[in-house]
């Protein structure tokens, strides 16, 4: 009996996968609107009584692919800031890890466009706030700590720097022009350069 629940459930987290994998390609291919619910389960496979048992609706369904991309991203930036042992460097790492990350093909209409008019900006930043913008918070806390940058609240500079990262990362999913990912990280290093505490 317990062999036959254990399958049944590797049946549905199977199932699970397969619709986020074909509903992520989708979207990221067409956009939310774009998509119907019918193209979703005829991609996957399966039926939409399958689909409803795992999610309720598509905006479920999409906040479930918009979380596996921000995790995705966040996981990106904490392991190349995590490679730097200077904590100034670990958030220049970073930082250039989010705009490259999150401009990635397949993600960016997930996360950028599409993201914030589906679940509503208010959503939309607490998933952000979970995936990404916590670590930015982290380590701009250490650098004010260290002395690095000048004593300042953390939260309004958080916002301010995650503002200006998911903008440029808007513009480069934009571009057709394979510099301005390293021009946009180059100033964004001059910019962040620019608020250290400067020497003597």
């Amino acid at each position: 009996m317990a062999g036959g629940s254990g399958i049944r459930a590797r049946q549905r987290e199977h199932t699970r996968q397969v619709l986020l994998r074909e509903s992520r390609r989708l979207f990221a291919a067409r956009g939310y609107g774009a998509v119907g619910l019918s193209e979703i389960v005829d991609a996957a496979g399966v039926t939409k009584g399958a689909l409803y048992h795992h999610f309720g609706s598509k905006e479920e369904l999409f906040r479930a692919v918009l979380e596996e991309v921000q995790q995705e991203v966040g996981t990106a930036v904490v392991e190349a800031a995590e490679a730097r042992t200077d904590a100034w460097e670990a958030l220049l790492a970073g930082c250039r890890a989010f705009l490259a990350a999150g401009t990635a093909p397949g993600r960016q209409r997930i996360m950028l466009v599409d993201g914030p008019s589906v679940l509503g900006w208010s959503e939309w930043r607490a998933l952000d706030e979970a995936a990404s913008a916590s670590h930015l918070a982290d380590a701009l806390a250490d650098l004010i700590a260290a002395g690095t940058l000048p004593p300042q609240p953390v939260p309004p500079l958080t916002r301010l720097l995650s503002g200006a990262m998911n903008e440029a990362a808007l513009w480069l999913a934009t571009s057709n022009d394979p510099n301005d990912l390293e021009d946009t990280q180059r100033a964004l290093a001059n910019m962040l350069n620019a608020l250290r505490v400067k020497a003597g």
